[in-house]
């Protein structure tokens, strides 16, 4: 049984639901084995592929022309250092142990009275789904956390992740309201030593049923929708998929109106960031930046007091750093726009346009 509450920290994408795909799948038909195959992609394209999340599975699958018969590599690569993911792929910026900070090897996360313990995966718990029209669900079904992550995409998003201590006292009390006999409710975090190819943040994992974590390779099973399992990279053959990204990061200073004249002549844009996805797949790039913030393509009208994106659309998503972003900006001395700082949380900042920053592309 499930049931449901409107958790609007949790839904900060509602207006840009329907955003371009931005990154491209290739399937490359030849068999090699995953470290040649991965240099083929770096040579060609710009690497293994990534998967951020249903959708790039989705998308993936659609590319490796209804081959169903055999293992195909993507990017990701087994290593030794373990970190804590959330299962929506969500950046981990908040953590609440019981008492602490934990490691965890192959663990994954309960929440009681508020706070996280550390459990093996296998155990049965309830858990807390969300869902980006009903918000936070909770479904009164003891599984193992494999299987209840696997309920939450197939029924709803993800399992439920956590941001930051308002999120986290407000899903302690939705559990409270909800949960009066069971102590202990499984939430999306888990922890593993799996890292994509090219580096980037991407927590989304979608193992099959019988995956063992014993090989150090990811590949997509055969017969399967696009689950995944794990190999060893020297001793097998398979085909495989690269990706090319649909950001670049330019590492030239230049001022706002110098960055938009170069995306406009030699991609198509200066990026606009639409939705969370968007901002994560951000946040994966401008780590490539040498200056301390980058430009967006986000601008700032003195006649009209308001910030807009210079392709068109509306600024519905926000992500600004505190005292940033306000419609009252300074106007006598020079225009203001819109950068994202390429450290920290990486939160979006107001600079005179005249400042000279790398600056984020668009190709698609």
């Amino acid at each position: 049984m499930a049931q449901t509450l409107y958790f609007p920290l949790l839904l900060i994408a509602l207006c840009s639901i329907s955003e371009c795909v931005q990154r491209q799948y290739y399937f490359i038909n030849e068999g090699k084995n995953w470290t040649d195959a991965q240099r083929y992609c770096r040579e060609k394209y710009t690497d293994l592929a990534t998967v951020d999340n249903m959708n790039d599975v989705i998308q993936l699958m659609k590319s490796v022309n209804d081959v169903r018969d055999q293992n195909i590599w993507i990017g990701l690569q087994k290593t030794s250092v373990y970190k804590w993911h959330w299962s929506s792929g969500d950046p981990v910026l908040f953590l609440n142990w019981i008492s602490g900070e934990q490691d965890g090897s192959n663990k994954c996360s309960v929440m009681k009275n508020g706070q996280w313990i550390i459990e093996a995966c296998s155990n049965t718990h309830v858990f807390i789904c969300y869902n980006m029209s009903r918000g936070l669900v909770f479904v009164k079904q003891k599984m193992n956390w494999r299987d209840a992550q696997s309920y939450c995409r197939q029924n709803h998003i993800d399992l439920v992740s956590v941001r930051n201590q308002n999120e986290n006292q407000q899903l302690e009390k939705f559990i409270n309201d909800r949960n009066s006999s069971e102590s202990a409710v499984w939430i999306g975090l888990f922890s593993d030593s799996w890292q994509w190819s090219d580096q980037s943040n991407s927590s989304f994992r979608y193992w099959a049923a019988d995956f063992k974590d014993h090989a150090e390779s990811a590949a997509i099973q055969p017969n399967t929708q696009g689950q995944w399992g794990d190999y060893s990279w020297v001793s097998h053959q398979y085909p495989f998929v690269c990706h090319e990204d649909k950001l670049i990061v330019i590492q030239q200073n230049l001022s706002w109106s110098e960055a938009l004249r170069y995306c406009r002549q030699n991609h198509v844009d200066l990026v606009s960031v639409q939705s969370v996805e968007m901002q994560r797949r951000v946040m994966n790039v401008v780590k490539l930046a040498c200056t301390e913030a980058v430009w967006l393509g986000l601008r700032h009208s003195c006649a009209l007091g308001i910030w807009f994106w210079v392709s068109g659309e509306t600024v519905c998503y926000q992500k600004w750093a505190p005292g940033n972003g306000t419609s009252e900006e300074d106007c006598e001395l020079t225009v203001r726009s819109g950068a994202v700082q390429s450290g920290g949380d990486q939160t979006w900042i107001s600079r005179p346009e005249t400042d000279q920053l790398n600056f984020i592309c668009r190709n698609y």
